[in-house]
Formats: structure tokens, sequence, C-alpha cells
């Protein structure tokens, strides 16, 4: 079976299950259709508040603003909304706030948008330049562990570490 055939509402029960374990109570989204199952799940956990956002940049705050108050946050997006971040992110690295992105990739494997190429393939790079932890995982396998060592290391150092979960898992949408 390839990672891409590998059901979202199956990896995404472990995902759910890590952020859960790792004290998250706050996730906040933009709609995202690689996240949709996972998005339903923090919906219907009543120890999580969702937050769905208008953009990106507006998840940094609410991490920051739950860290602050004593909560732990995670925050969900797509990598074409990683450039609608830059300026926040220096809230995060000047206040030593830790931050939690898991970012579904685009522009990689099988794409069929060109459009998404860009961004998706200056992902890695844009965080790293705004002092990002970058992690990269392609295995459904791997998912809850790498979720998990994200998270650990995010709270422990207070650092933004961003996860992001390989096009090749998520796999690629057609548009016809």
């Amino acid at each position: 079976m390839s990672e891409a055939s590998v059901p979202q509402s199956v990896w995404s029960q472990d995902i759910h299950r890590a952020l859960a374990d790792a004290g998250i109570r706050q996730v906040a989204y933009v709609p995202d259709a690689g996240h949709q199952s996972l998005i339903e799940r923090c919906h219907a956990d009543a120890s999580m508040r969702t937050v769905r956002l208008t953009t990106e940049e507006e998840g940094i705050a609410l991490a920051a603003g739950a860290w602050l108050g004593g909560a732990r946050a995670a925050l969900l997006m797509q990598s074409s909304g990683v450039g609608n971040c830059v300026n926040m992110l220096s809230l995060i690295e000047e206040c030593r706030c830790p931050l939690l992105m898991l970012v579904t990739m685009r522009g990689e494997w099988g794409e069929t948008n060109p459009w998404q190429v860009p961004m998706g393939q200056r992902t890695a790079p844009v965080l790293e330049r705004c002092g990002v932890i970058v992690q990269h995982v392609d295995r459904a396998g791997d998912l809850g562990a790498e979720v998990a060592a994200a998270a650990q290391l995010a709270f422990v150092s207070a650092r933004a570490v961003a996860l992001l979960i390989g096009q090749r898992l998520v796999g690629a949408k057609t548009f016809e």
C-alpha cells in the first residue's frame, strides 16, 4: 500500500492522539482538505477548542496568547499559507513562545496545480530563514511519533517547530 493510499481518517487519528497527549488544548486552522479529518476530530474532542482562522498569521498570535495564558496550541495550515506568516514569526522568535505548526504540503509529489509549486518548494527554506525548526514526514506510520517529538521540542525549548506533512502522504489533488 502506498503512503498516499493510507486514508486520512487513519493517520489523522494518530496525529490527534499525539496532540492530545502533548496537552494541546487549542487548535487553530485555516480550512484545508489535507487536514479535514484531523480538524473534524479536534472539533469532536471536548478537551480541545478549535478556532477557524481567516488567515494563517492569526494562528501565530493565538498560539502565543494560549501560551501566555497557560495553555498549549497547535496551528494547522497548508504550505501555501506559510508566506502569510513571515512577519508574525518574529513574535515567536523574540518572545520565545513555543509554536507547533502542522503543515500539509503542496507543490511536491504529483502536484497538478502549477500555482502551488513555487511556495511548496520554498516552504522549508522560508521557515528555516525565519528561525523555525523544520521537520518533514512522508510515512503515515511515522506521523504520531513525529507529531509527539515536534510538540516536545517546541514546548520544551520554547521554539517554533514546523512538521511538514509531505504531499506523498496527503495525496495530490486533481483539478478536472
